[in-house]
């Protein structure tokens, strides 16, 4: 074990790294010392990153470097760092260095002091994004709040300070789709907010366009909120009465001899019960796809390698997400020795 393990996963960041492992080690000397490990997680990087954390490795006895089978995804790629990592306490940080590793001091005195199992980071304000980013976010957050059964913080990403304890419950969940700053919220503990201010990306390019932002918005809306499965009962509630009001209507009409012109109107109604019939469907289709993913029981990752004198203490065993649940890293298969 060591006494801190930074965890940071990348996909395409050859222009960050290097600098990033200088601010990484700089900071996690000035708080404990020697006693730390930095775990670089390449997710299928199209780029020159494996080749980068493979040369920084050979110079650094606390730097690991896992490389990913093929691109699993942010969340799944910090979940193969979480397994990995043998730190008491966990600094999760983006390899594009917009979250400060300077903050880990402060961080862990926050820790300290509040007696927290975990110290979350909560953007002030987001340097370098555009206005349409900025407002989607802000949306997403409040609405995921207003939707949620778990109290999930607004405003804050996945950099956050965690304790051992946590970081097992949390490894202890094992969803194929990875909401983590929801699934940290839902563990519980003593949580603190830390609020900060989110610099511009270092180098290279956001990684989460529009239709990624999409899909993370939906694995976190059906991964912690029933509340869509329920829109069906109350448009069904809603169209049962406007047809009462629609029959009342028709009735009255024949009774007072009035001809109903309707073709028009007609047409609308068959329209939107079509639309909302279709929406409720997709709804649906969404949660029924969780399932499917979940029974099927596959690993949520698959390493091909790992590179630097600092080996995890789970790389000893062929792990898989059914076999070895009850083992430390049995979320994804890794390499045998």
């Amino acid at each position: 074990m060591t006494a801190l393990s930074i965890v940071v996963p990348c996909f395409n960041e050859e222009a960050c790294l290097v600098v990033l492992h200088e601010r990484l080690s700089r900071a996690a000397r000035a708080t404990v010392g020697d006693d730390y490990e930095i775990v670089l997680v390449n997710d299928g990087s199209r780029d020159n990153s494996w080749a980068t954390m493979v040369q920084l490795s050979e110079g650094d006895s606390h730097l690991l470097a896992v490389n990913l089978s093929r691109n699993h995804g942010h969340q799944l790629a910090l979940t193969a760092g979480l397994d990995l990592c043998r730190g008491d306490t966990i600094l999760i940080v983006d390899a594009d260095l917009q979250d400060p590793p300077e903050l880990l001091t402060p961080m862990l005195e926050t820790m300290q002091r509040e007696a927290a199992d975990v110290v979350y980071g909560v953007r002030r304000s987001r340097a370098g994004e555009t206005a349409f980013k900025r407002a989607t976010a802000h949306g997403f957050y409040r609405l995921l709040s207003r939707a949620t059964e778990v109290d999930i913080p607004l405003d804050a990403g996945d950099f956050r300070l965690m304790s051992r304890r946590a970081l097992d419950a949390l490894l202890a969940m094992p969803e194929q789709a990875r909401f983590i700053r929801g699934m940290v919220a839902w563990i519980g503990f003593r949580q603190v907010p830390f609020p900060y201010d989110r610099a511009e990306r270092h180098a290279g390019e956001t990684k989460y366009p529009i239709s990624k932002m999409v899909r993370f918005a939906l694995d976190a809306l059906t991964g912690f909120s029933s509340a869509p499965l329920k829109l069906a009962s109350h448009a069904g509630l809603l169209l049962s009465m406007s047809s009462l009001l629609l029959i009342a209507y028709i009735a009255y009409a024949w009774v007072a001899h009035r001809s109903i012109q309707g073709w028009t109107s007609l047409m609308l109604v068959v329209v939107v019960l079509g639309a909302i019939q279709m929406f409720v469907l997709a709804l649906m289709g969404e949660y029924i796809g969780r399932l499917y993913n979940e029974a099927k029981g596959r690993p949520l990752y698959i390493v091909q390698e790992i590179a630097g004198r600092s080996r995890p203490a789970r790389l000893g065993y062929l792990a898989d997400a059914t076999a070895n649940k009850d083992k430390p890293g049995g979320n994804g298969t890794l390499p045998t020795k």
